[in-house]
């Protein structure tokens, strides 16, 4: 058996060399002439796998170690008899935790409150619903809009689009990219979209460059239909719009859901579906030695300080949009490498808040976002 692996997907090393031979290849590398006798494929989105890679090929399985799966033609998959997953939720922790440092560095720069705050949320899947949790827990009011799964669940949670345009501060956008049909997203964000605004709100995404049109949520802001921008995704990836990004307020290379939890479930996910469909008896394998960071540790005494700006000291000790941002600004044309060399990300979980002089409600706070608590006397 011969599979082939993105090189840039993390801890994956060994795992799957006593079943196969494994070529290890940069996704732009991954040519017709290098499947053509592969029986799988273990890629991450910037691997094309249509028609013009695989026809041909011995390909049975394709594993995308990312929640997305845009870059799959599935219909030829099917046609061709190829199996294919990818990853859902695997970074979904990782996505809220970049929606946090982005909602609570931009209530710094703009001087305003969250808790004071509506956000809505258009699309309330694995990462959505991890978003909706930490926008309550903080104290926002949150509206929800997901058609496909309003259907399915009924409408006692969700609300119109329409409503989410008339009373949001914030929009954030957890979609799939589709091209077509009564759910398409591709545009969602377009001139008539930005025109129905009615509280001129910041907007935030982090699930695909093509959901916003580009040049309208330019005119959007310059108009003054929209306050901020906070953009992970980009049309045209890596080549993104220069003037959109001098004009957003936060700006980064497509890395919202790049924490090494993220990125070791996603792997995790990859190997133990190529076991199940393969048979190699591994299906319950995970990566070993995850990266921390250099510290675990966030000592905060909440004496004499509002909740927020400690849930916020707590958020922004774990990831700093704010340096992300400007090394995208110092360097765009460097889109790709600040991918590739992403540094260590860790989520909440893997940090213990030492609480001094901290009331028991915003221990109980911290808590829920996922922090383990050390109370100190």
């Amino acid at each position: 058996m011969k599979i082939i692996i993105d090189n840039k997907i993390p801890y994956i090393n060994g795992a799957l060399e006593p079943f196969a031979e494994v070529i290890y290849l940069p996704g732009n590398k991954t040519t017709p002439e290098v499947v053509k006798d592969a029986d799988a494929i273990v890629t991450r989105t910037r691997t094309i796998c249509n028609e013009n890679l695989l026809k041909g090929s011995k390909v049975k399985f394709i594993a995308s170690a990312t929640i997305g799966y845009d870059h799959i033609d599935t219909n030829y998959c099917k046609q061709a008899g190829i199996e294919w997953i990818n990853a859902p939720g695997c970074n979904a922790k990782s996505v809220e935790q970049y929606v946090a440092s982005s909602l609570f560095s931009i209530s710094m720069r703009k001087r305003f409150r969250l808790h004071e705050k509506t956000i809505g949320i258009v699309g309330v899947g694995n990462v959505g619903t991890n978003v909706a949790n930490f926008c309550k827990t903080i104290g926002m009011k949150v509206l929800l809009n997901d058609p496909p799964k309003e259907r399915l669940e009924g409408t006692n949670e969700f609300v119109s689009l329409e409503k989410i345009k008339n009373e949001a501060d914030i929009i954030t956008f957890h979609v799939p990219l589709n091209h077509d049909g009564k759910d398409a997203t591709l545009h969602m964000v377009d001139e008539r979209f930005l025109n129905g605004l009615k509280k001129n709100p910041i907007l935030i995404n982090t699930c695909r460059g093509e959901v916003f049109n580009s040049d309208n949520v330019y005119d959007a802001i310059e108009a003054g239909l929209v306050s901020g921008l906070i953009a992970d995704c980009w049309e045209n990836e890596p080549d993104l719009d220069l003037d959109l990004l001098n004009l957003a307020d936060y700006g980064t290379p497509h890395i919202a859901g790049y924490s090494k939890d993220g990125k070791a479930n996603g792997t995790k996910m990859s190997v133990q579906a190529i076991s199940q469909f393969f048979n190699l008896g591994i299906d319950n394998w995970e990566p070993k030695h995850v990266d921390l960071p250099k510290s675990t540790i966030i000592e905060i005494d909440g004496n004499q300080r509002r909740e927020e700006a400690i849930l916020a000291e707590a958020v922004l000790s774990t990831y700093d949009i704010e340096i992300d941002d400007d090394n995208l600004r110092d360097a765009p044309h460097t889109f790709e490498k600040l991918r590739e060399d992403y540094p260590v990300r860790r989520e909440f979980g893997t940090y213990t808040v030492q609480a001094t002089n901290m009331e028991k409600e915003t221990i109980e706070k911290l808590k829920a976002i996922g922090f383990n608590i050390d109370q100190v006397d």
